[in-house]
């Protein structure tokens, strides 16, 4: 139905994360309506970060040269390390304006079904940026779920000897209601209560 350059541009934007074949045609509907210079924008900014940003050498986040912003900034608490599965995942932690230290990005989750082992993670290169020392408390911020549990169990069993371990606290989200929390939430929330 579409020429065979449209539908390939609808078949490439089909194959990102969350677009489906209508979206991947409203996108590329539009790309094809707005000025050529606009589409074009859109392509060079593609080019640019795919040639421009790799992995931050000292803790795998995104950068733009060898270090991320965060290891680059001198301003920074070296002696915390936040542990997070991907990049994506540094930014909501660095809206709370509330964390002031280190991260390390392990590059997802371990998932013994899915083929990814601790050799597939970046979880030994942790391990030797907290045996050099300096690291006081390492945060495992990685997600609630079956992976994300059974990787931050993985990593302080390693870390334990070197450095202190805490998790992310979990439990009620602000402005809920207590009616609506699943068991396991509220459960997490009774058990990480504390003193007012």
């Amino acid at each position: 139905m579409l020429p065979p350059a449209a539908e390939r541009l609808v078949a490439e934007l089909e194959r990102l994360p969350g677009v489906g074949r209508r979206t991947a045609q409203r996108l590329a509907f539009h790309l094809l309506r707005v000025p050529e210079s606009e589409a074009l924008n859109l392509a060079t900014a593609i080019t640019v970060v795919r040639e421009r940003i790799g992995f931050c050498q000292e803790c795998f986040s995104l950068a733009e040269g060898d270090l991320c912003t965060t290891c680059a900034d001198p301003r920074r608490d070296t002696t915390m390390i936040c542990v997070v599965e991907t990049p994506s995942d540094v930014i909501p932690i660095e809206r709370t304006a509330s964390y002031r230290g280190r991260y390390h990005v392990l590059g997802g989750a371990l998932s013994p079904i899915d083929g990814v082992d601790p050799d597939d993670l970046r979880i030994a290169e942790l391990v030797r940026r907290v045996e050099r020392g300096g690291v006081d408390e390492v945060i495992l911020a990685t997600n609630p779920t079956m992976t994300g549990e059974a990787t931050a169990s993985f990593v302080a069993g390693l870390l334990r000897p070197h450095a202190r371990v805490t998790r992310l606290a979990s439990g009620l989200p602000v402005g809920a209601d207590l009616e609506f929390a699943d068991e396991v939430t509220l459960g997490r929330a009774l058990a990480g209560r504390r003193d007012l």
